[in-house]
């Protein structure tokens, strides 16, 4: 069996792993537990961004927007959009029209994917996790997750690594609110910390 097939196979069975939870956990969920009487109305993720501000790096080494790039290249499965600045900021040393930034949005299968791939593997791999903060939610129900160092994802190899740099994934809902965007998360099977 050749490689892409064995790939092909996994984002198959990652994708009906979601979907089976969706079915399976967070339609029943709000349908018995919160009342929700039609399917489109359940709250679901559309969308995954990934950004990765590399402003500072980028001065102290030019060669850090390319390692960057390769980098969430690897962990999204999509080409990173670079970020250019609209203004210039004297303090910070920062002309108009310069790379700060990588971003990625991730829609459908690749954010799927990524989903399953950030419960399952990434968390676990995370020193001392312990759960999201609630403070990670916003009021519009979207989900906000700093990621210390790349080497989580399992497509980085330490032995590989040139950088070592931090980014943020914004994962967006269309949920009312903050508490149901968090049944939502919590049904996917994201781990909120407990409150003190």
């Amino acid at each position: 069996m050749s490689g892409r097939n064995i790939i092909k196979k996994g984002v198959i069975k990652m994708n009906s792993q979601k979907t089976d939870i969706y079915q399976k956990k967070v339609i029943p969920y709000f349908r018995k537990k919160l009342g929700f009487r039609n399917n489109l109305a359940i709250p679901k993720i559309e969308k995954i961004v990934i950004n990765a501000g590399i402003g500072k790096k980028l001065i102290e080494n030019r060669n850090f927007l390319e390692i960057a790039a390769v980098d969430l290249a690897k962990i999204s499965g999509q080409k990173p959009k670079i970020i250019k600045s609209k203004r210039a900021i004297s303090g910070f040393k920062l002309k108009k029209g310069a790379e700060v930034g990588l971003m990625v949005t991730l829609r459908g299968k690749r954010m799927n994917d990524f989903l399953i791939k950030l419960i399952n593997i990434v968390f676990p791999r995370i020193r001392d996790f312990k759960g999201i903060k609630e403070t990670a939610l916003d009021q519009s129900g979207n989900l906000n997750i700093g990621i210390a160092e790349q080497i989580v994802f399992p497509e980085i190899k330490q032995d590989q690594l040139v950088k070592a740099h931090s980014f943020q994934i914004n994962i967006v809902t269309n949920a009312k609110d903050k508490n149901q965007a968090k049944k939502l998360f919590q049904q996917l099977g994201f781990i909120f910390a407990q409150k003190q």
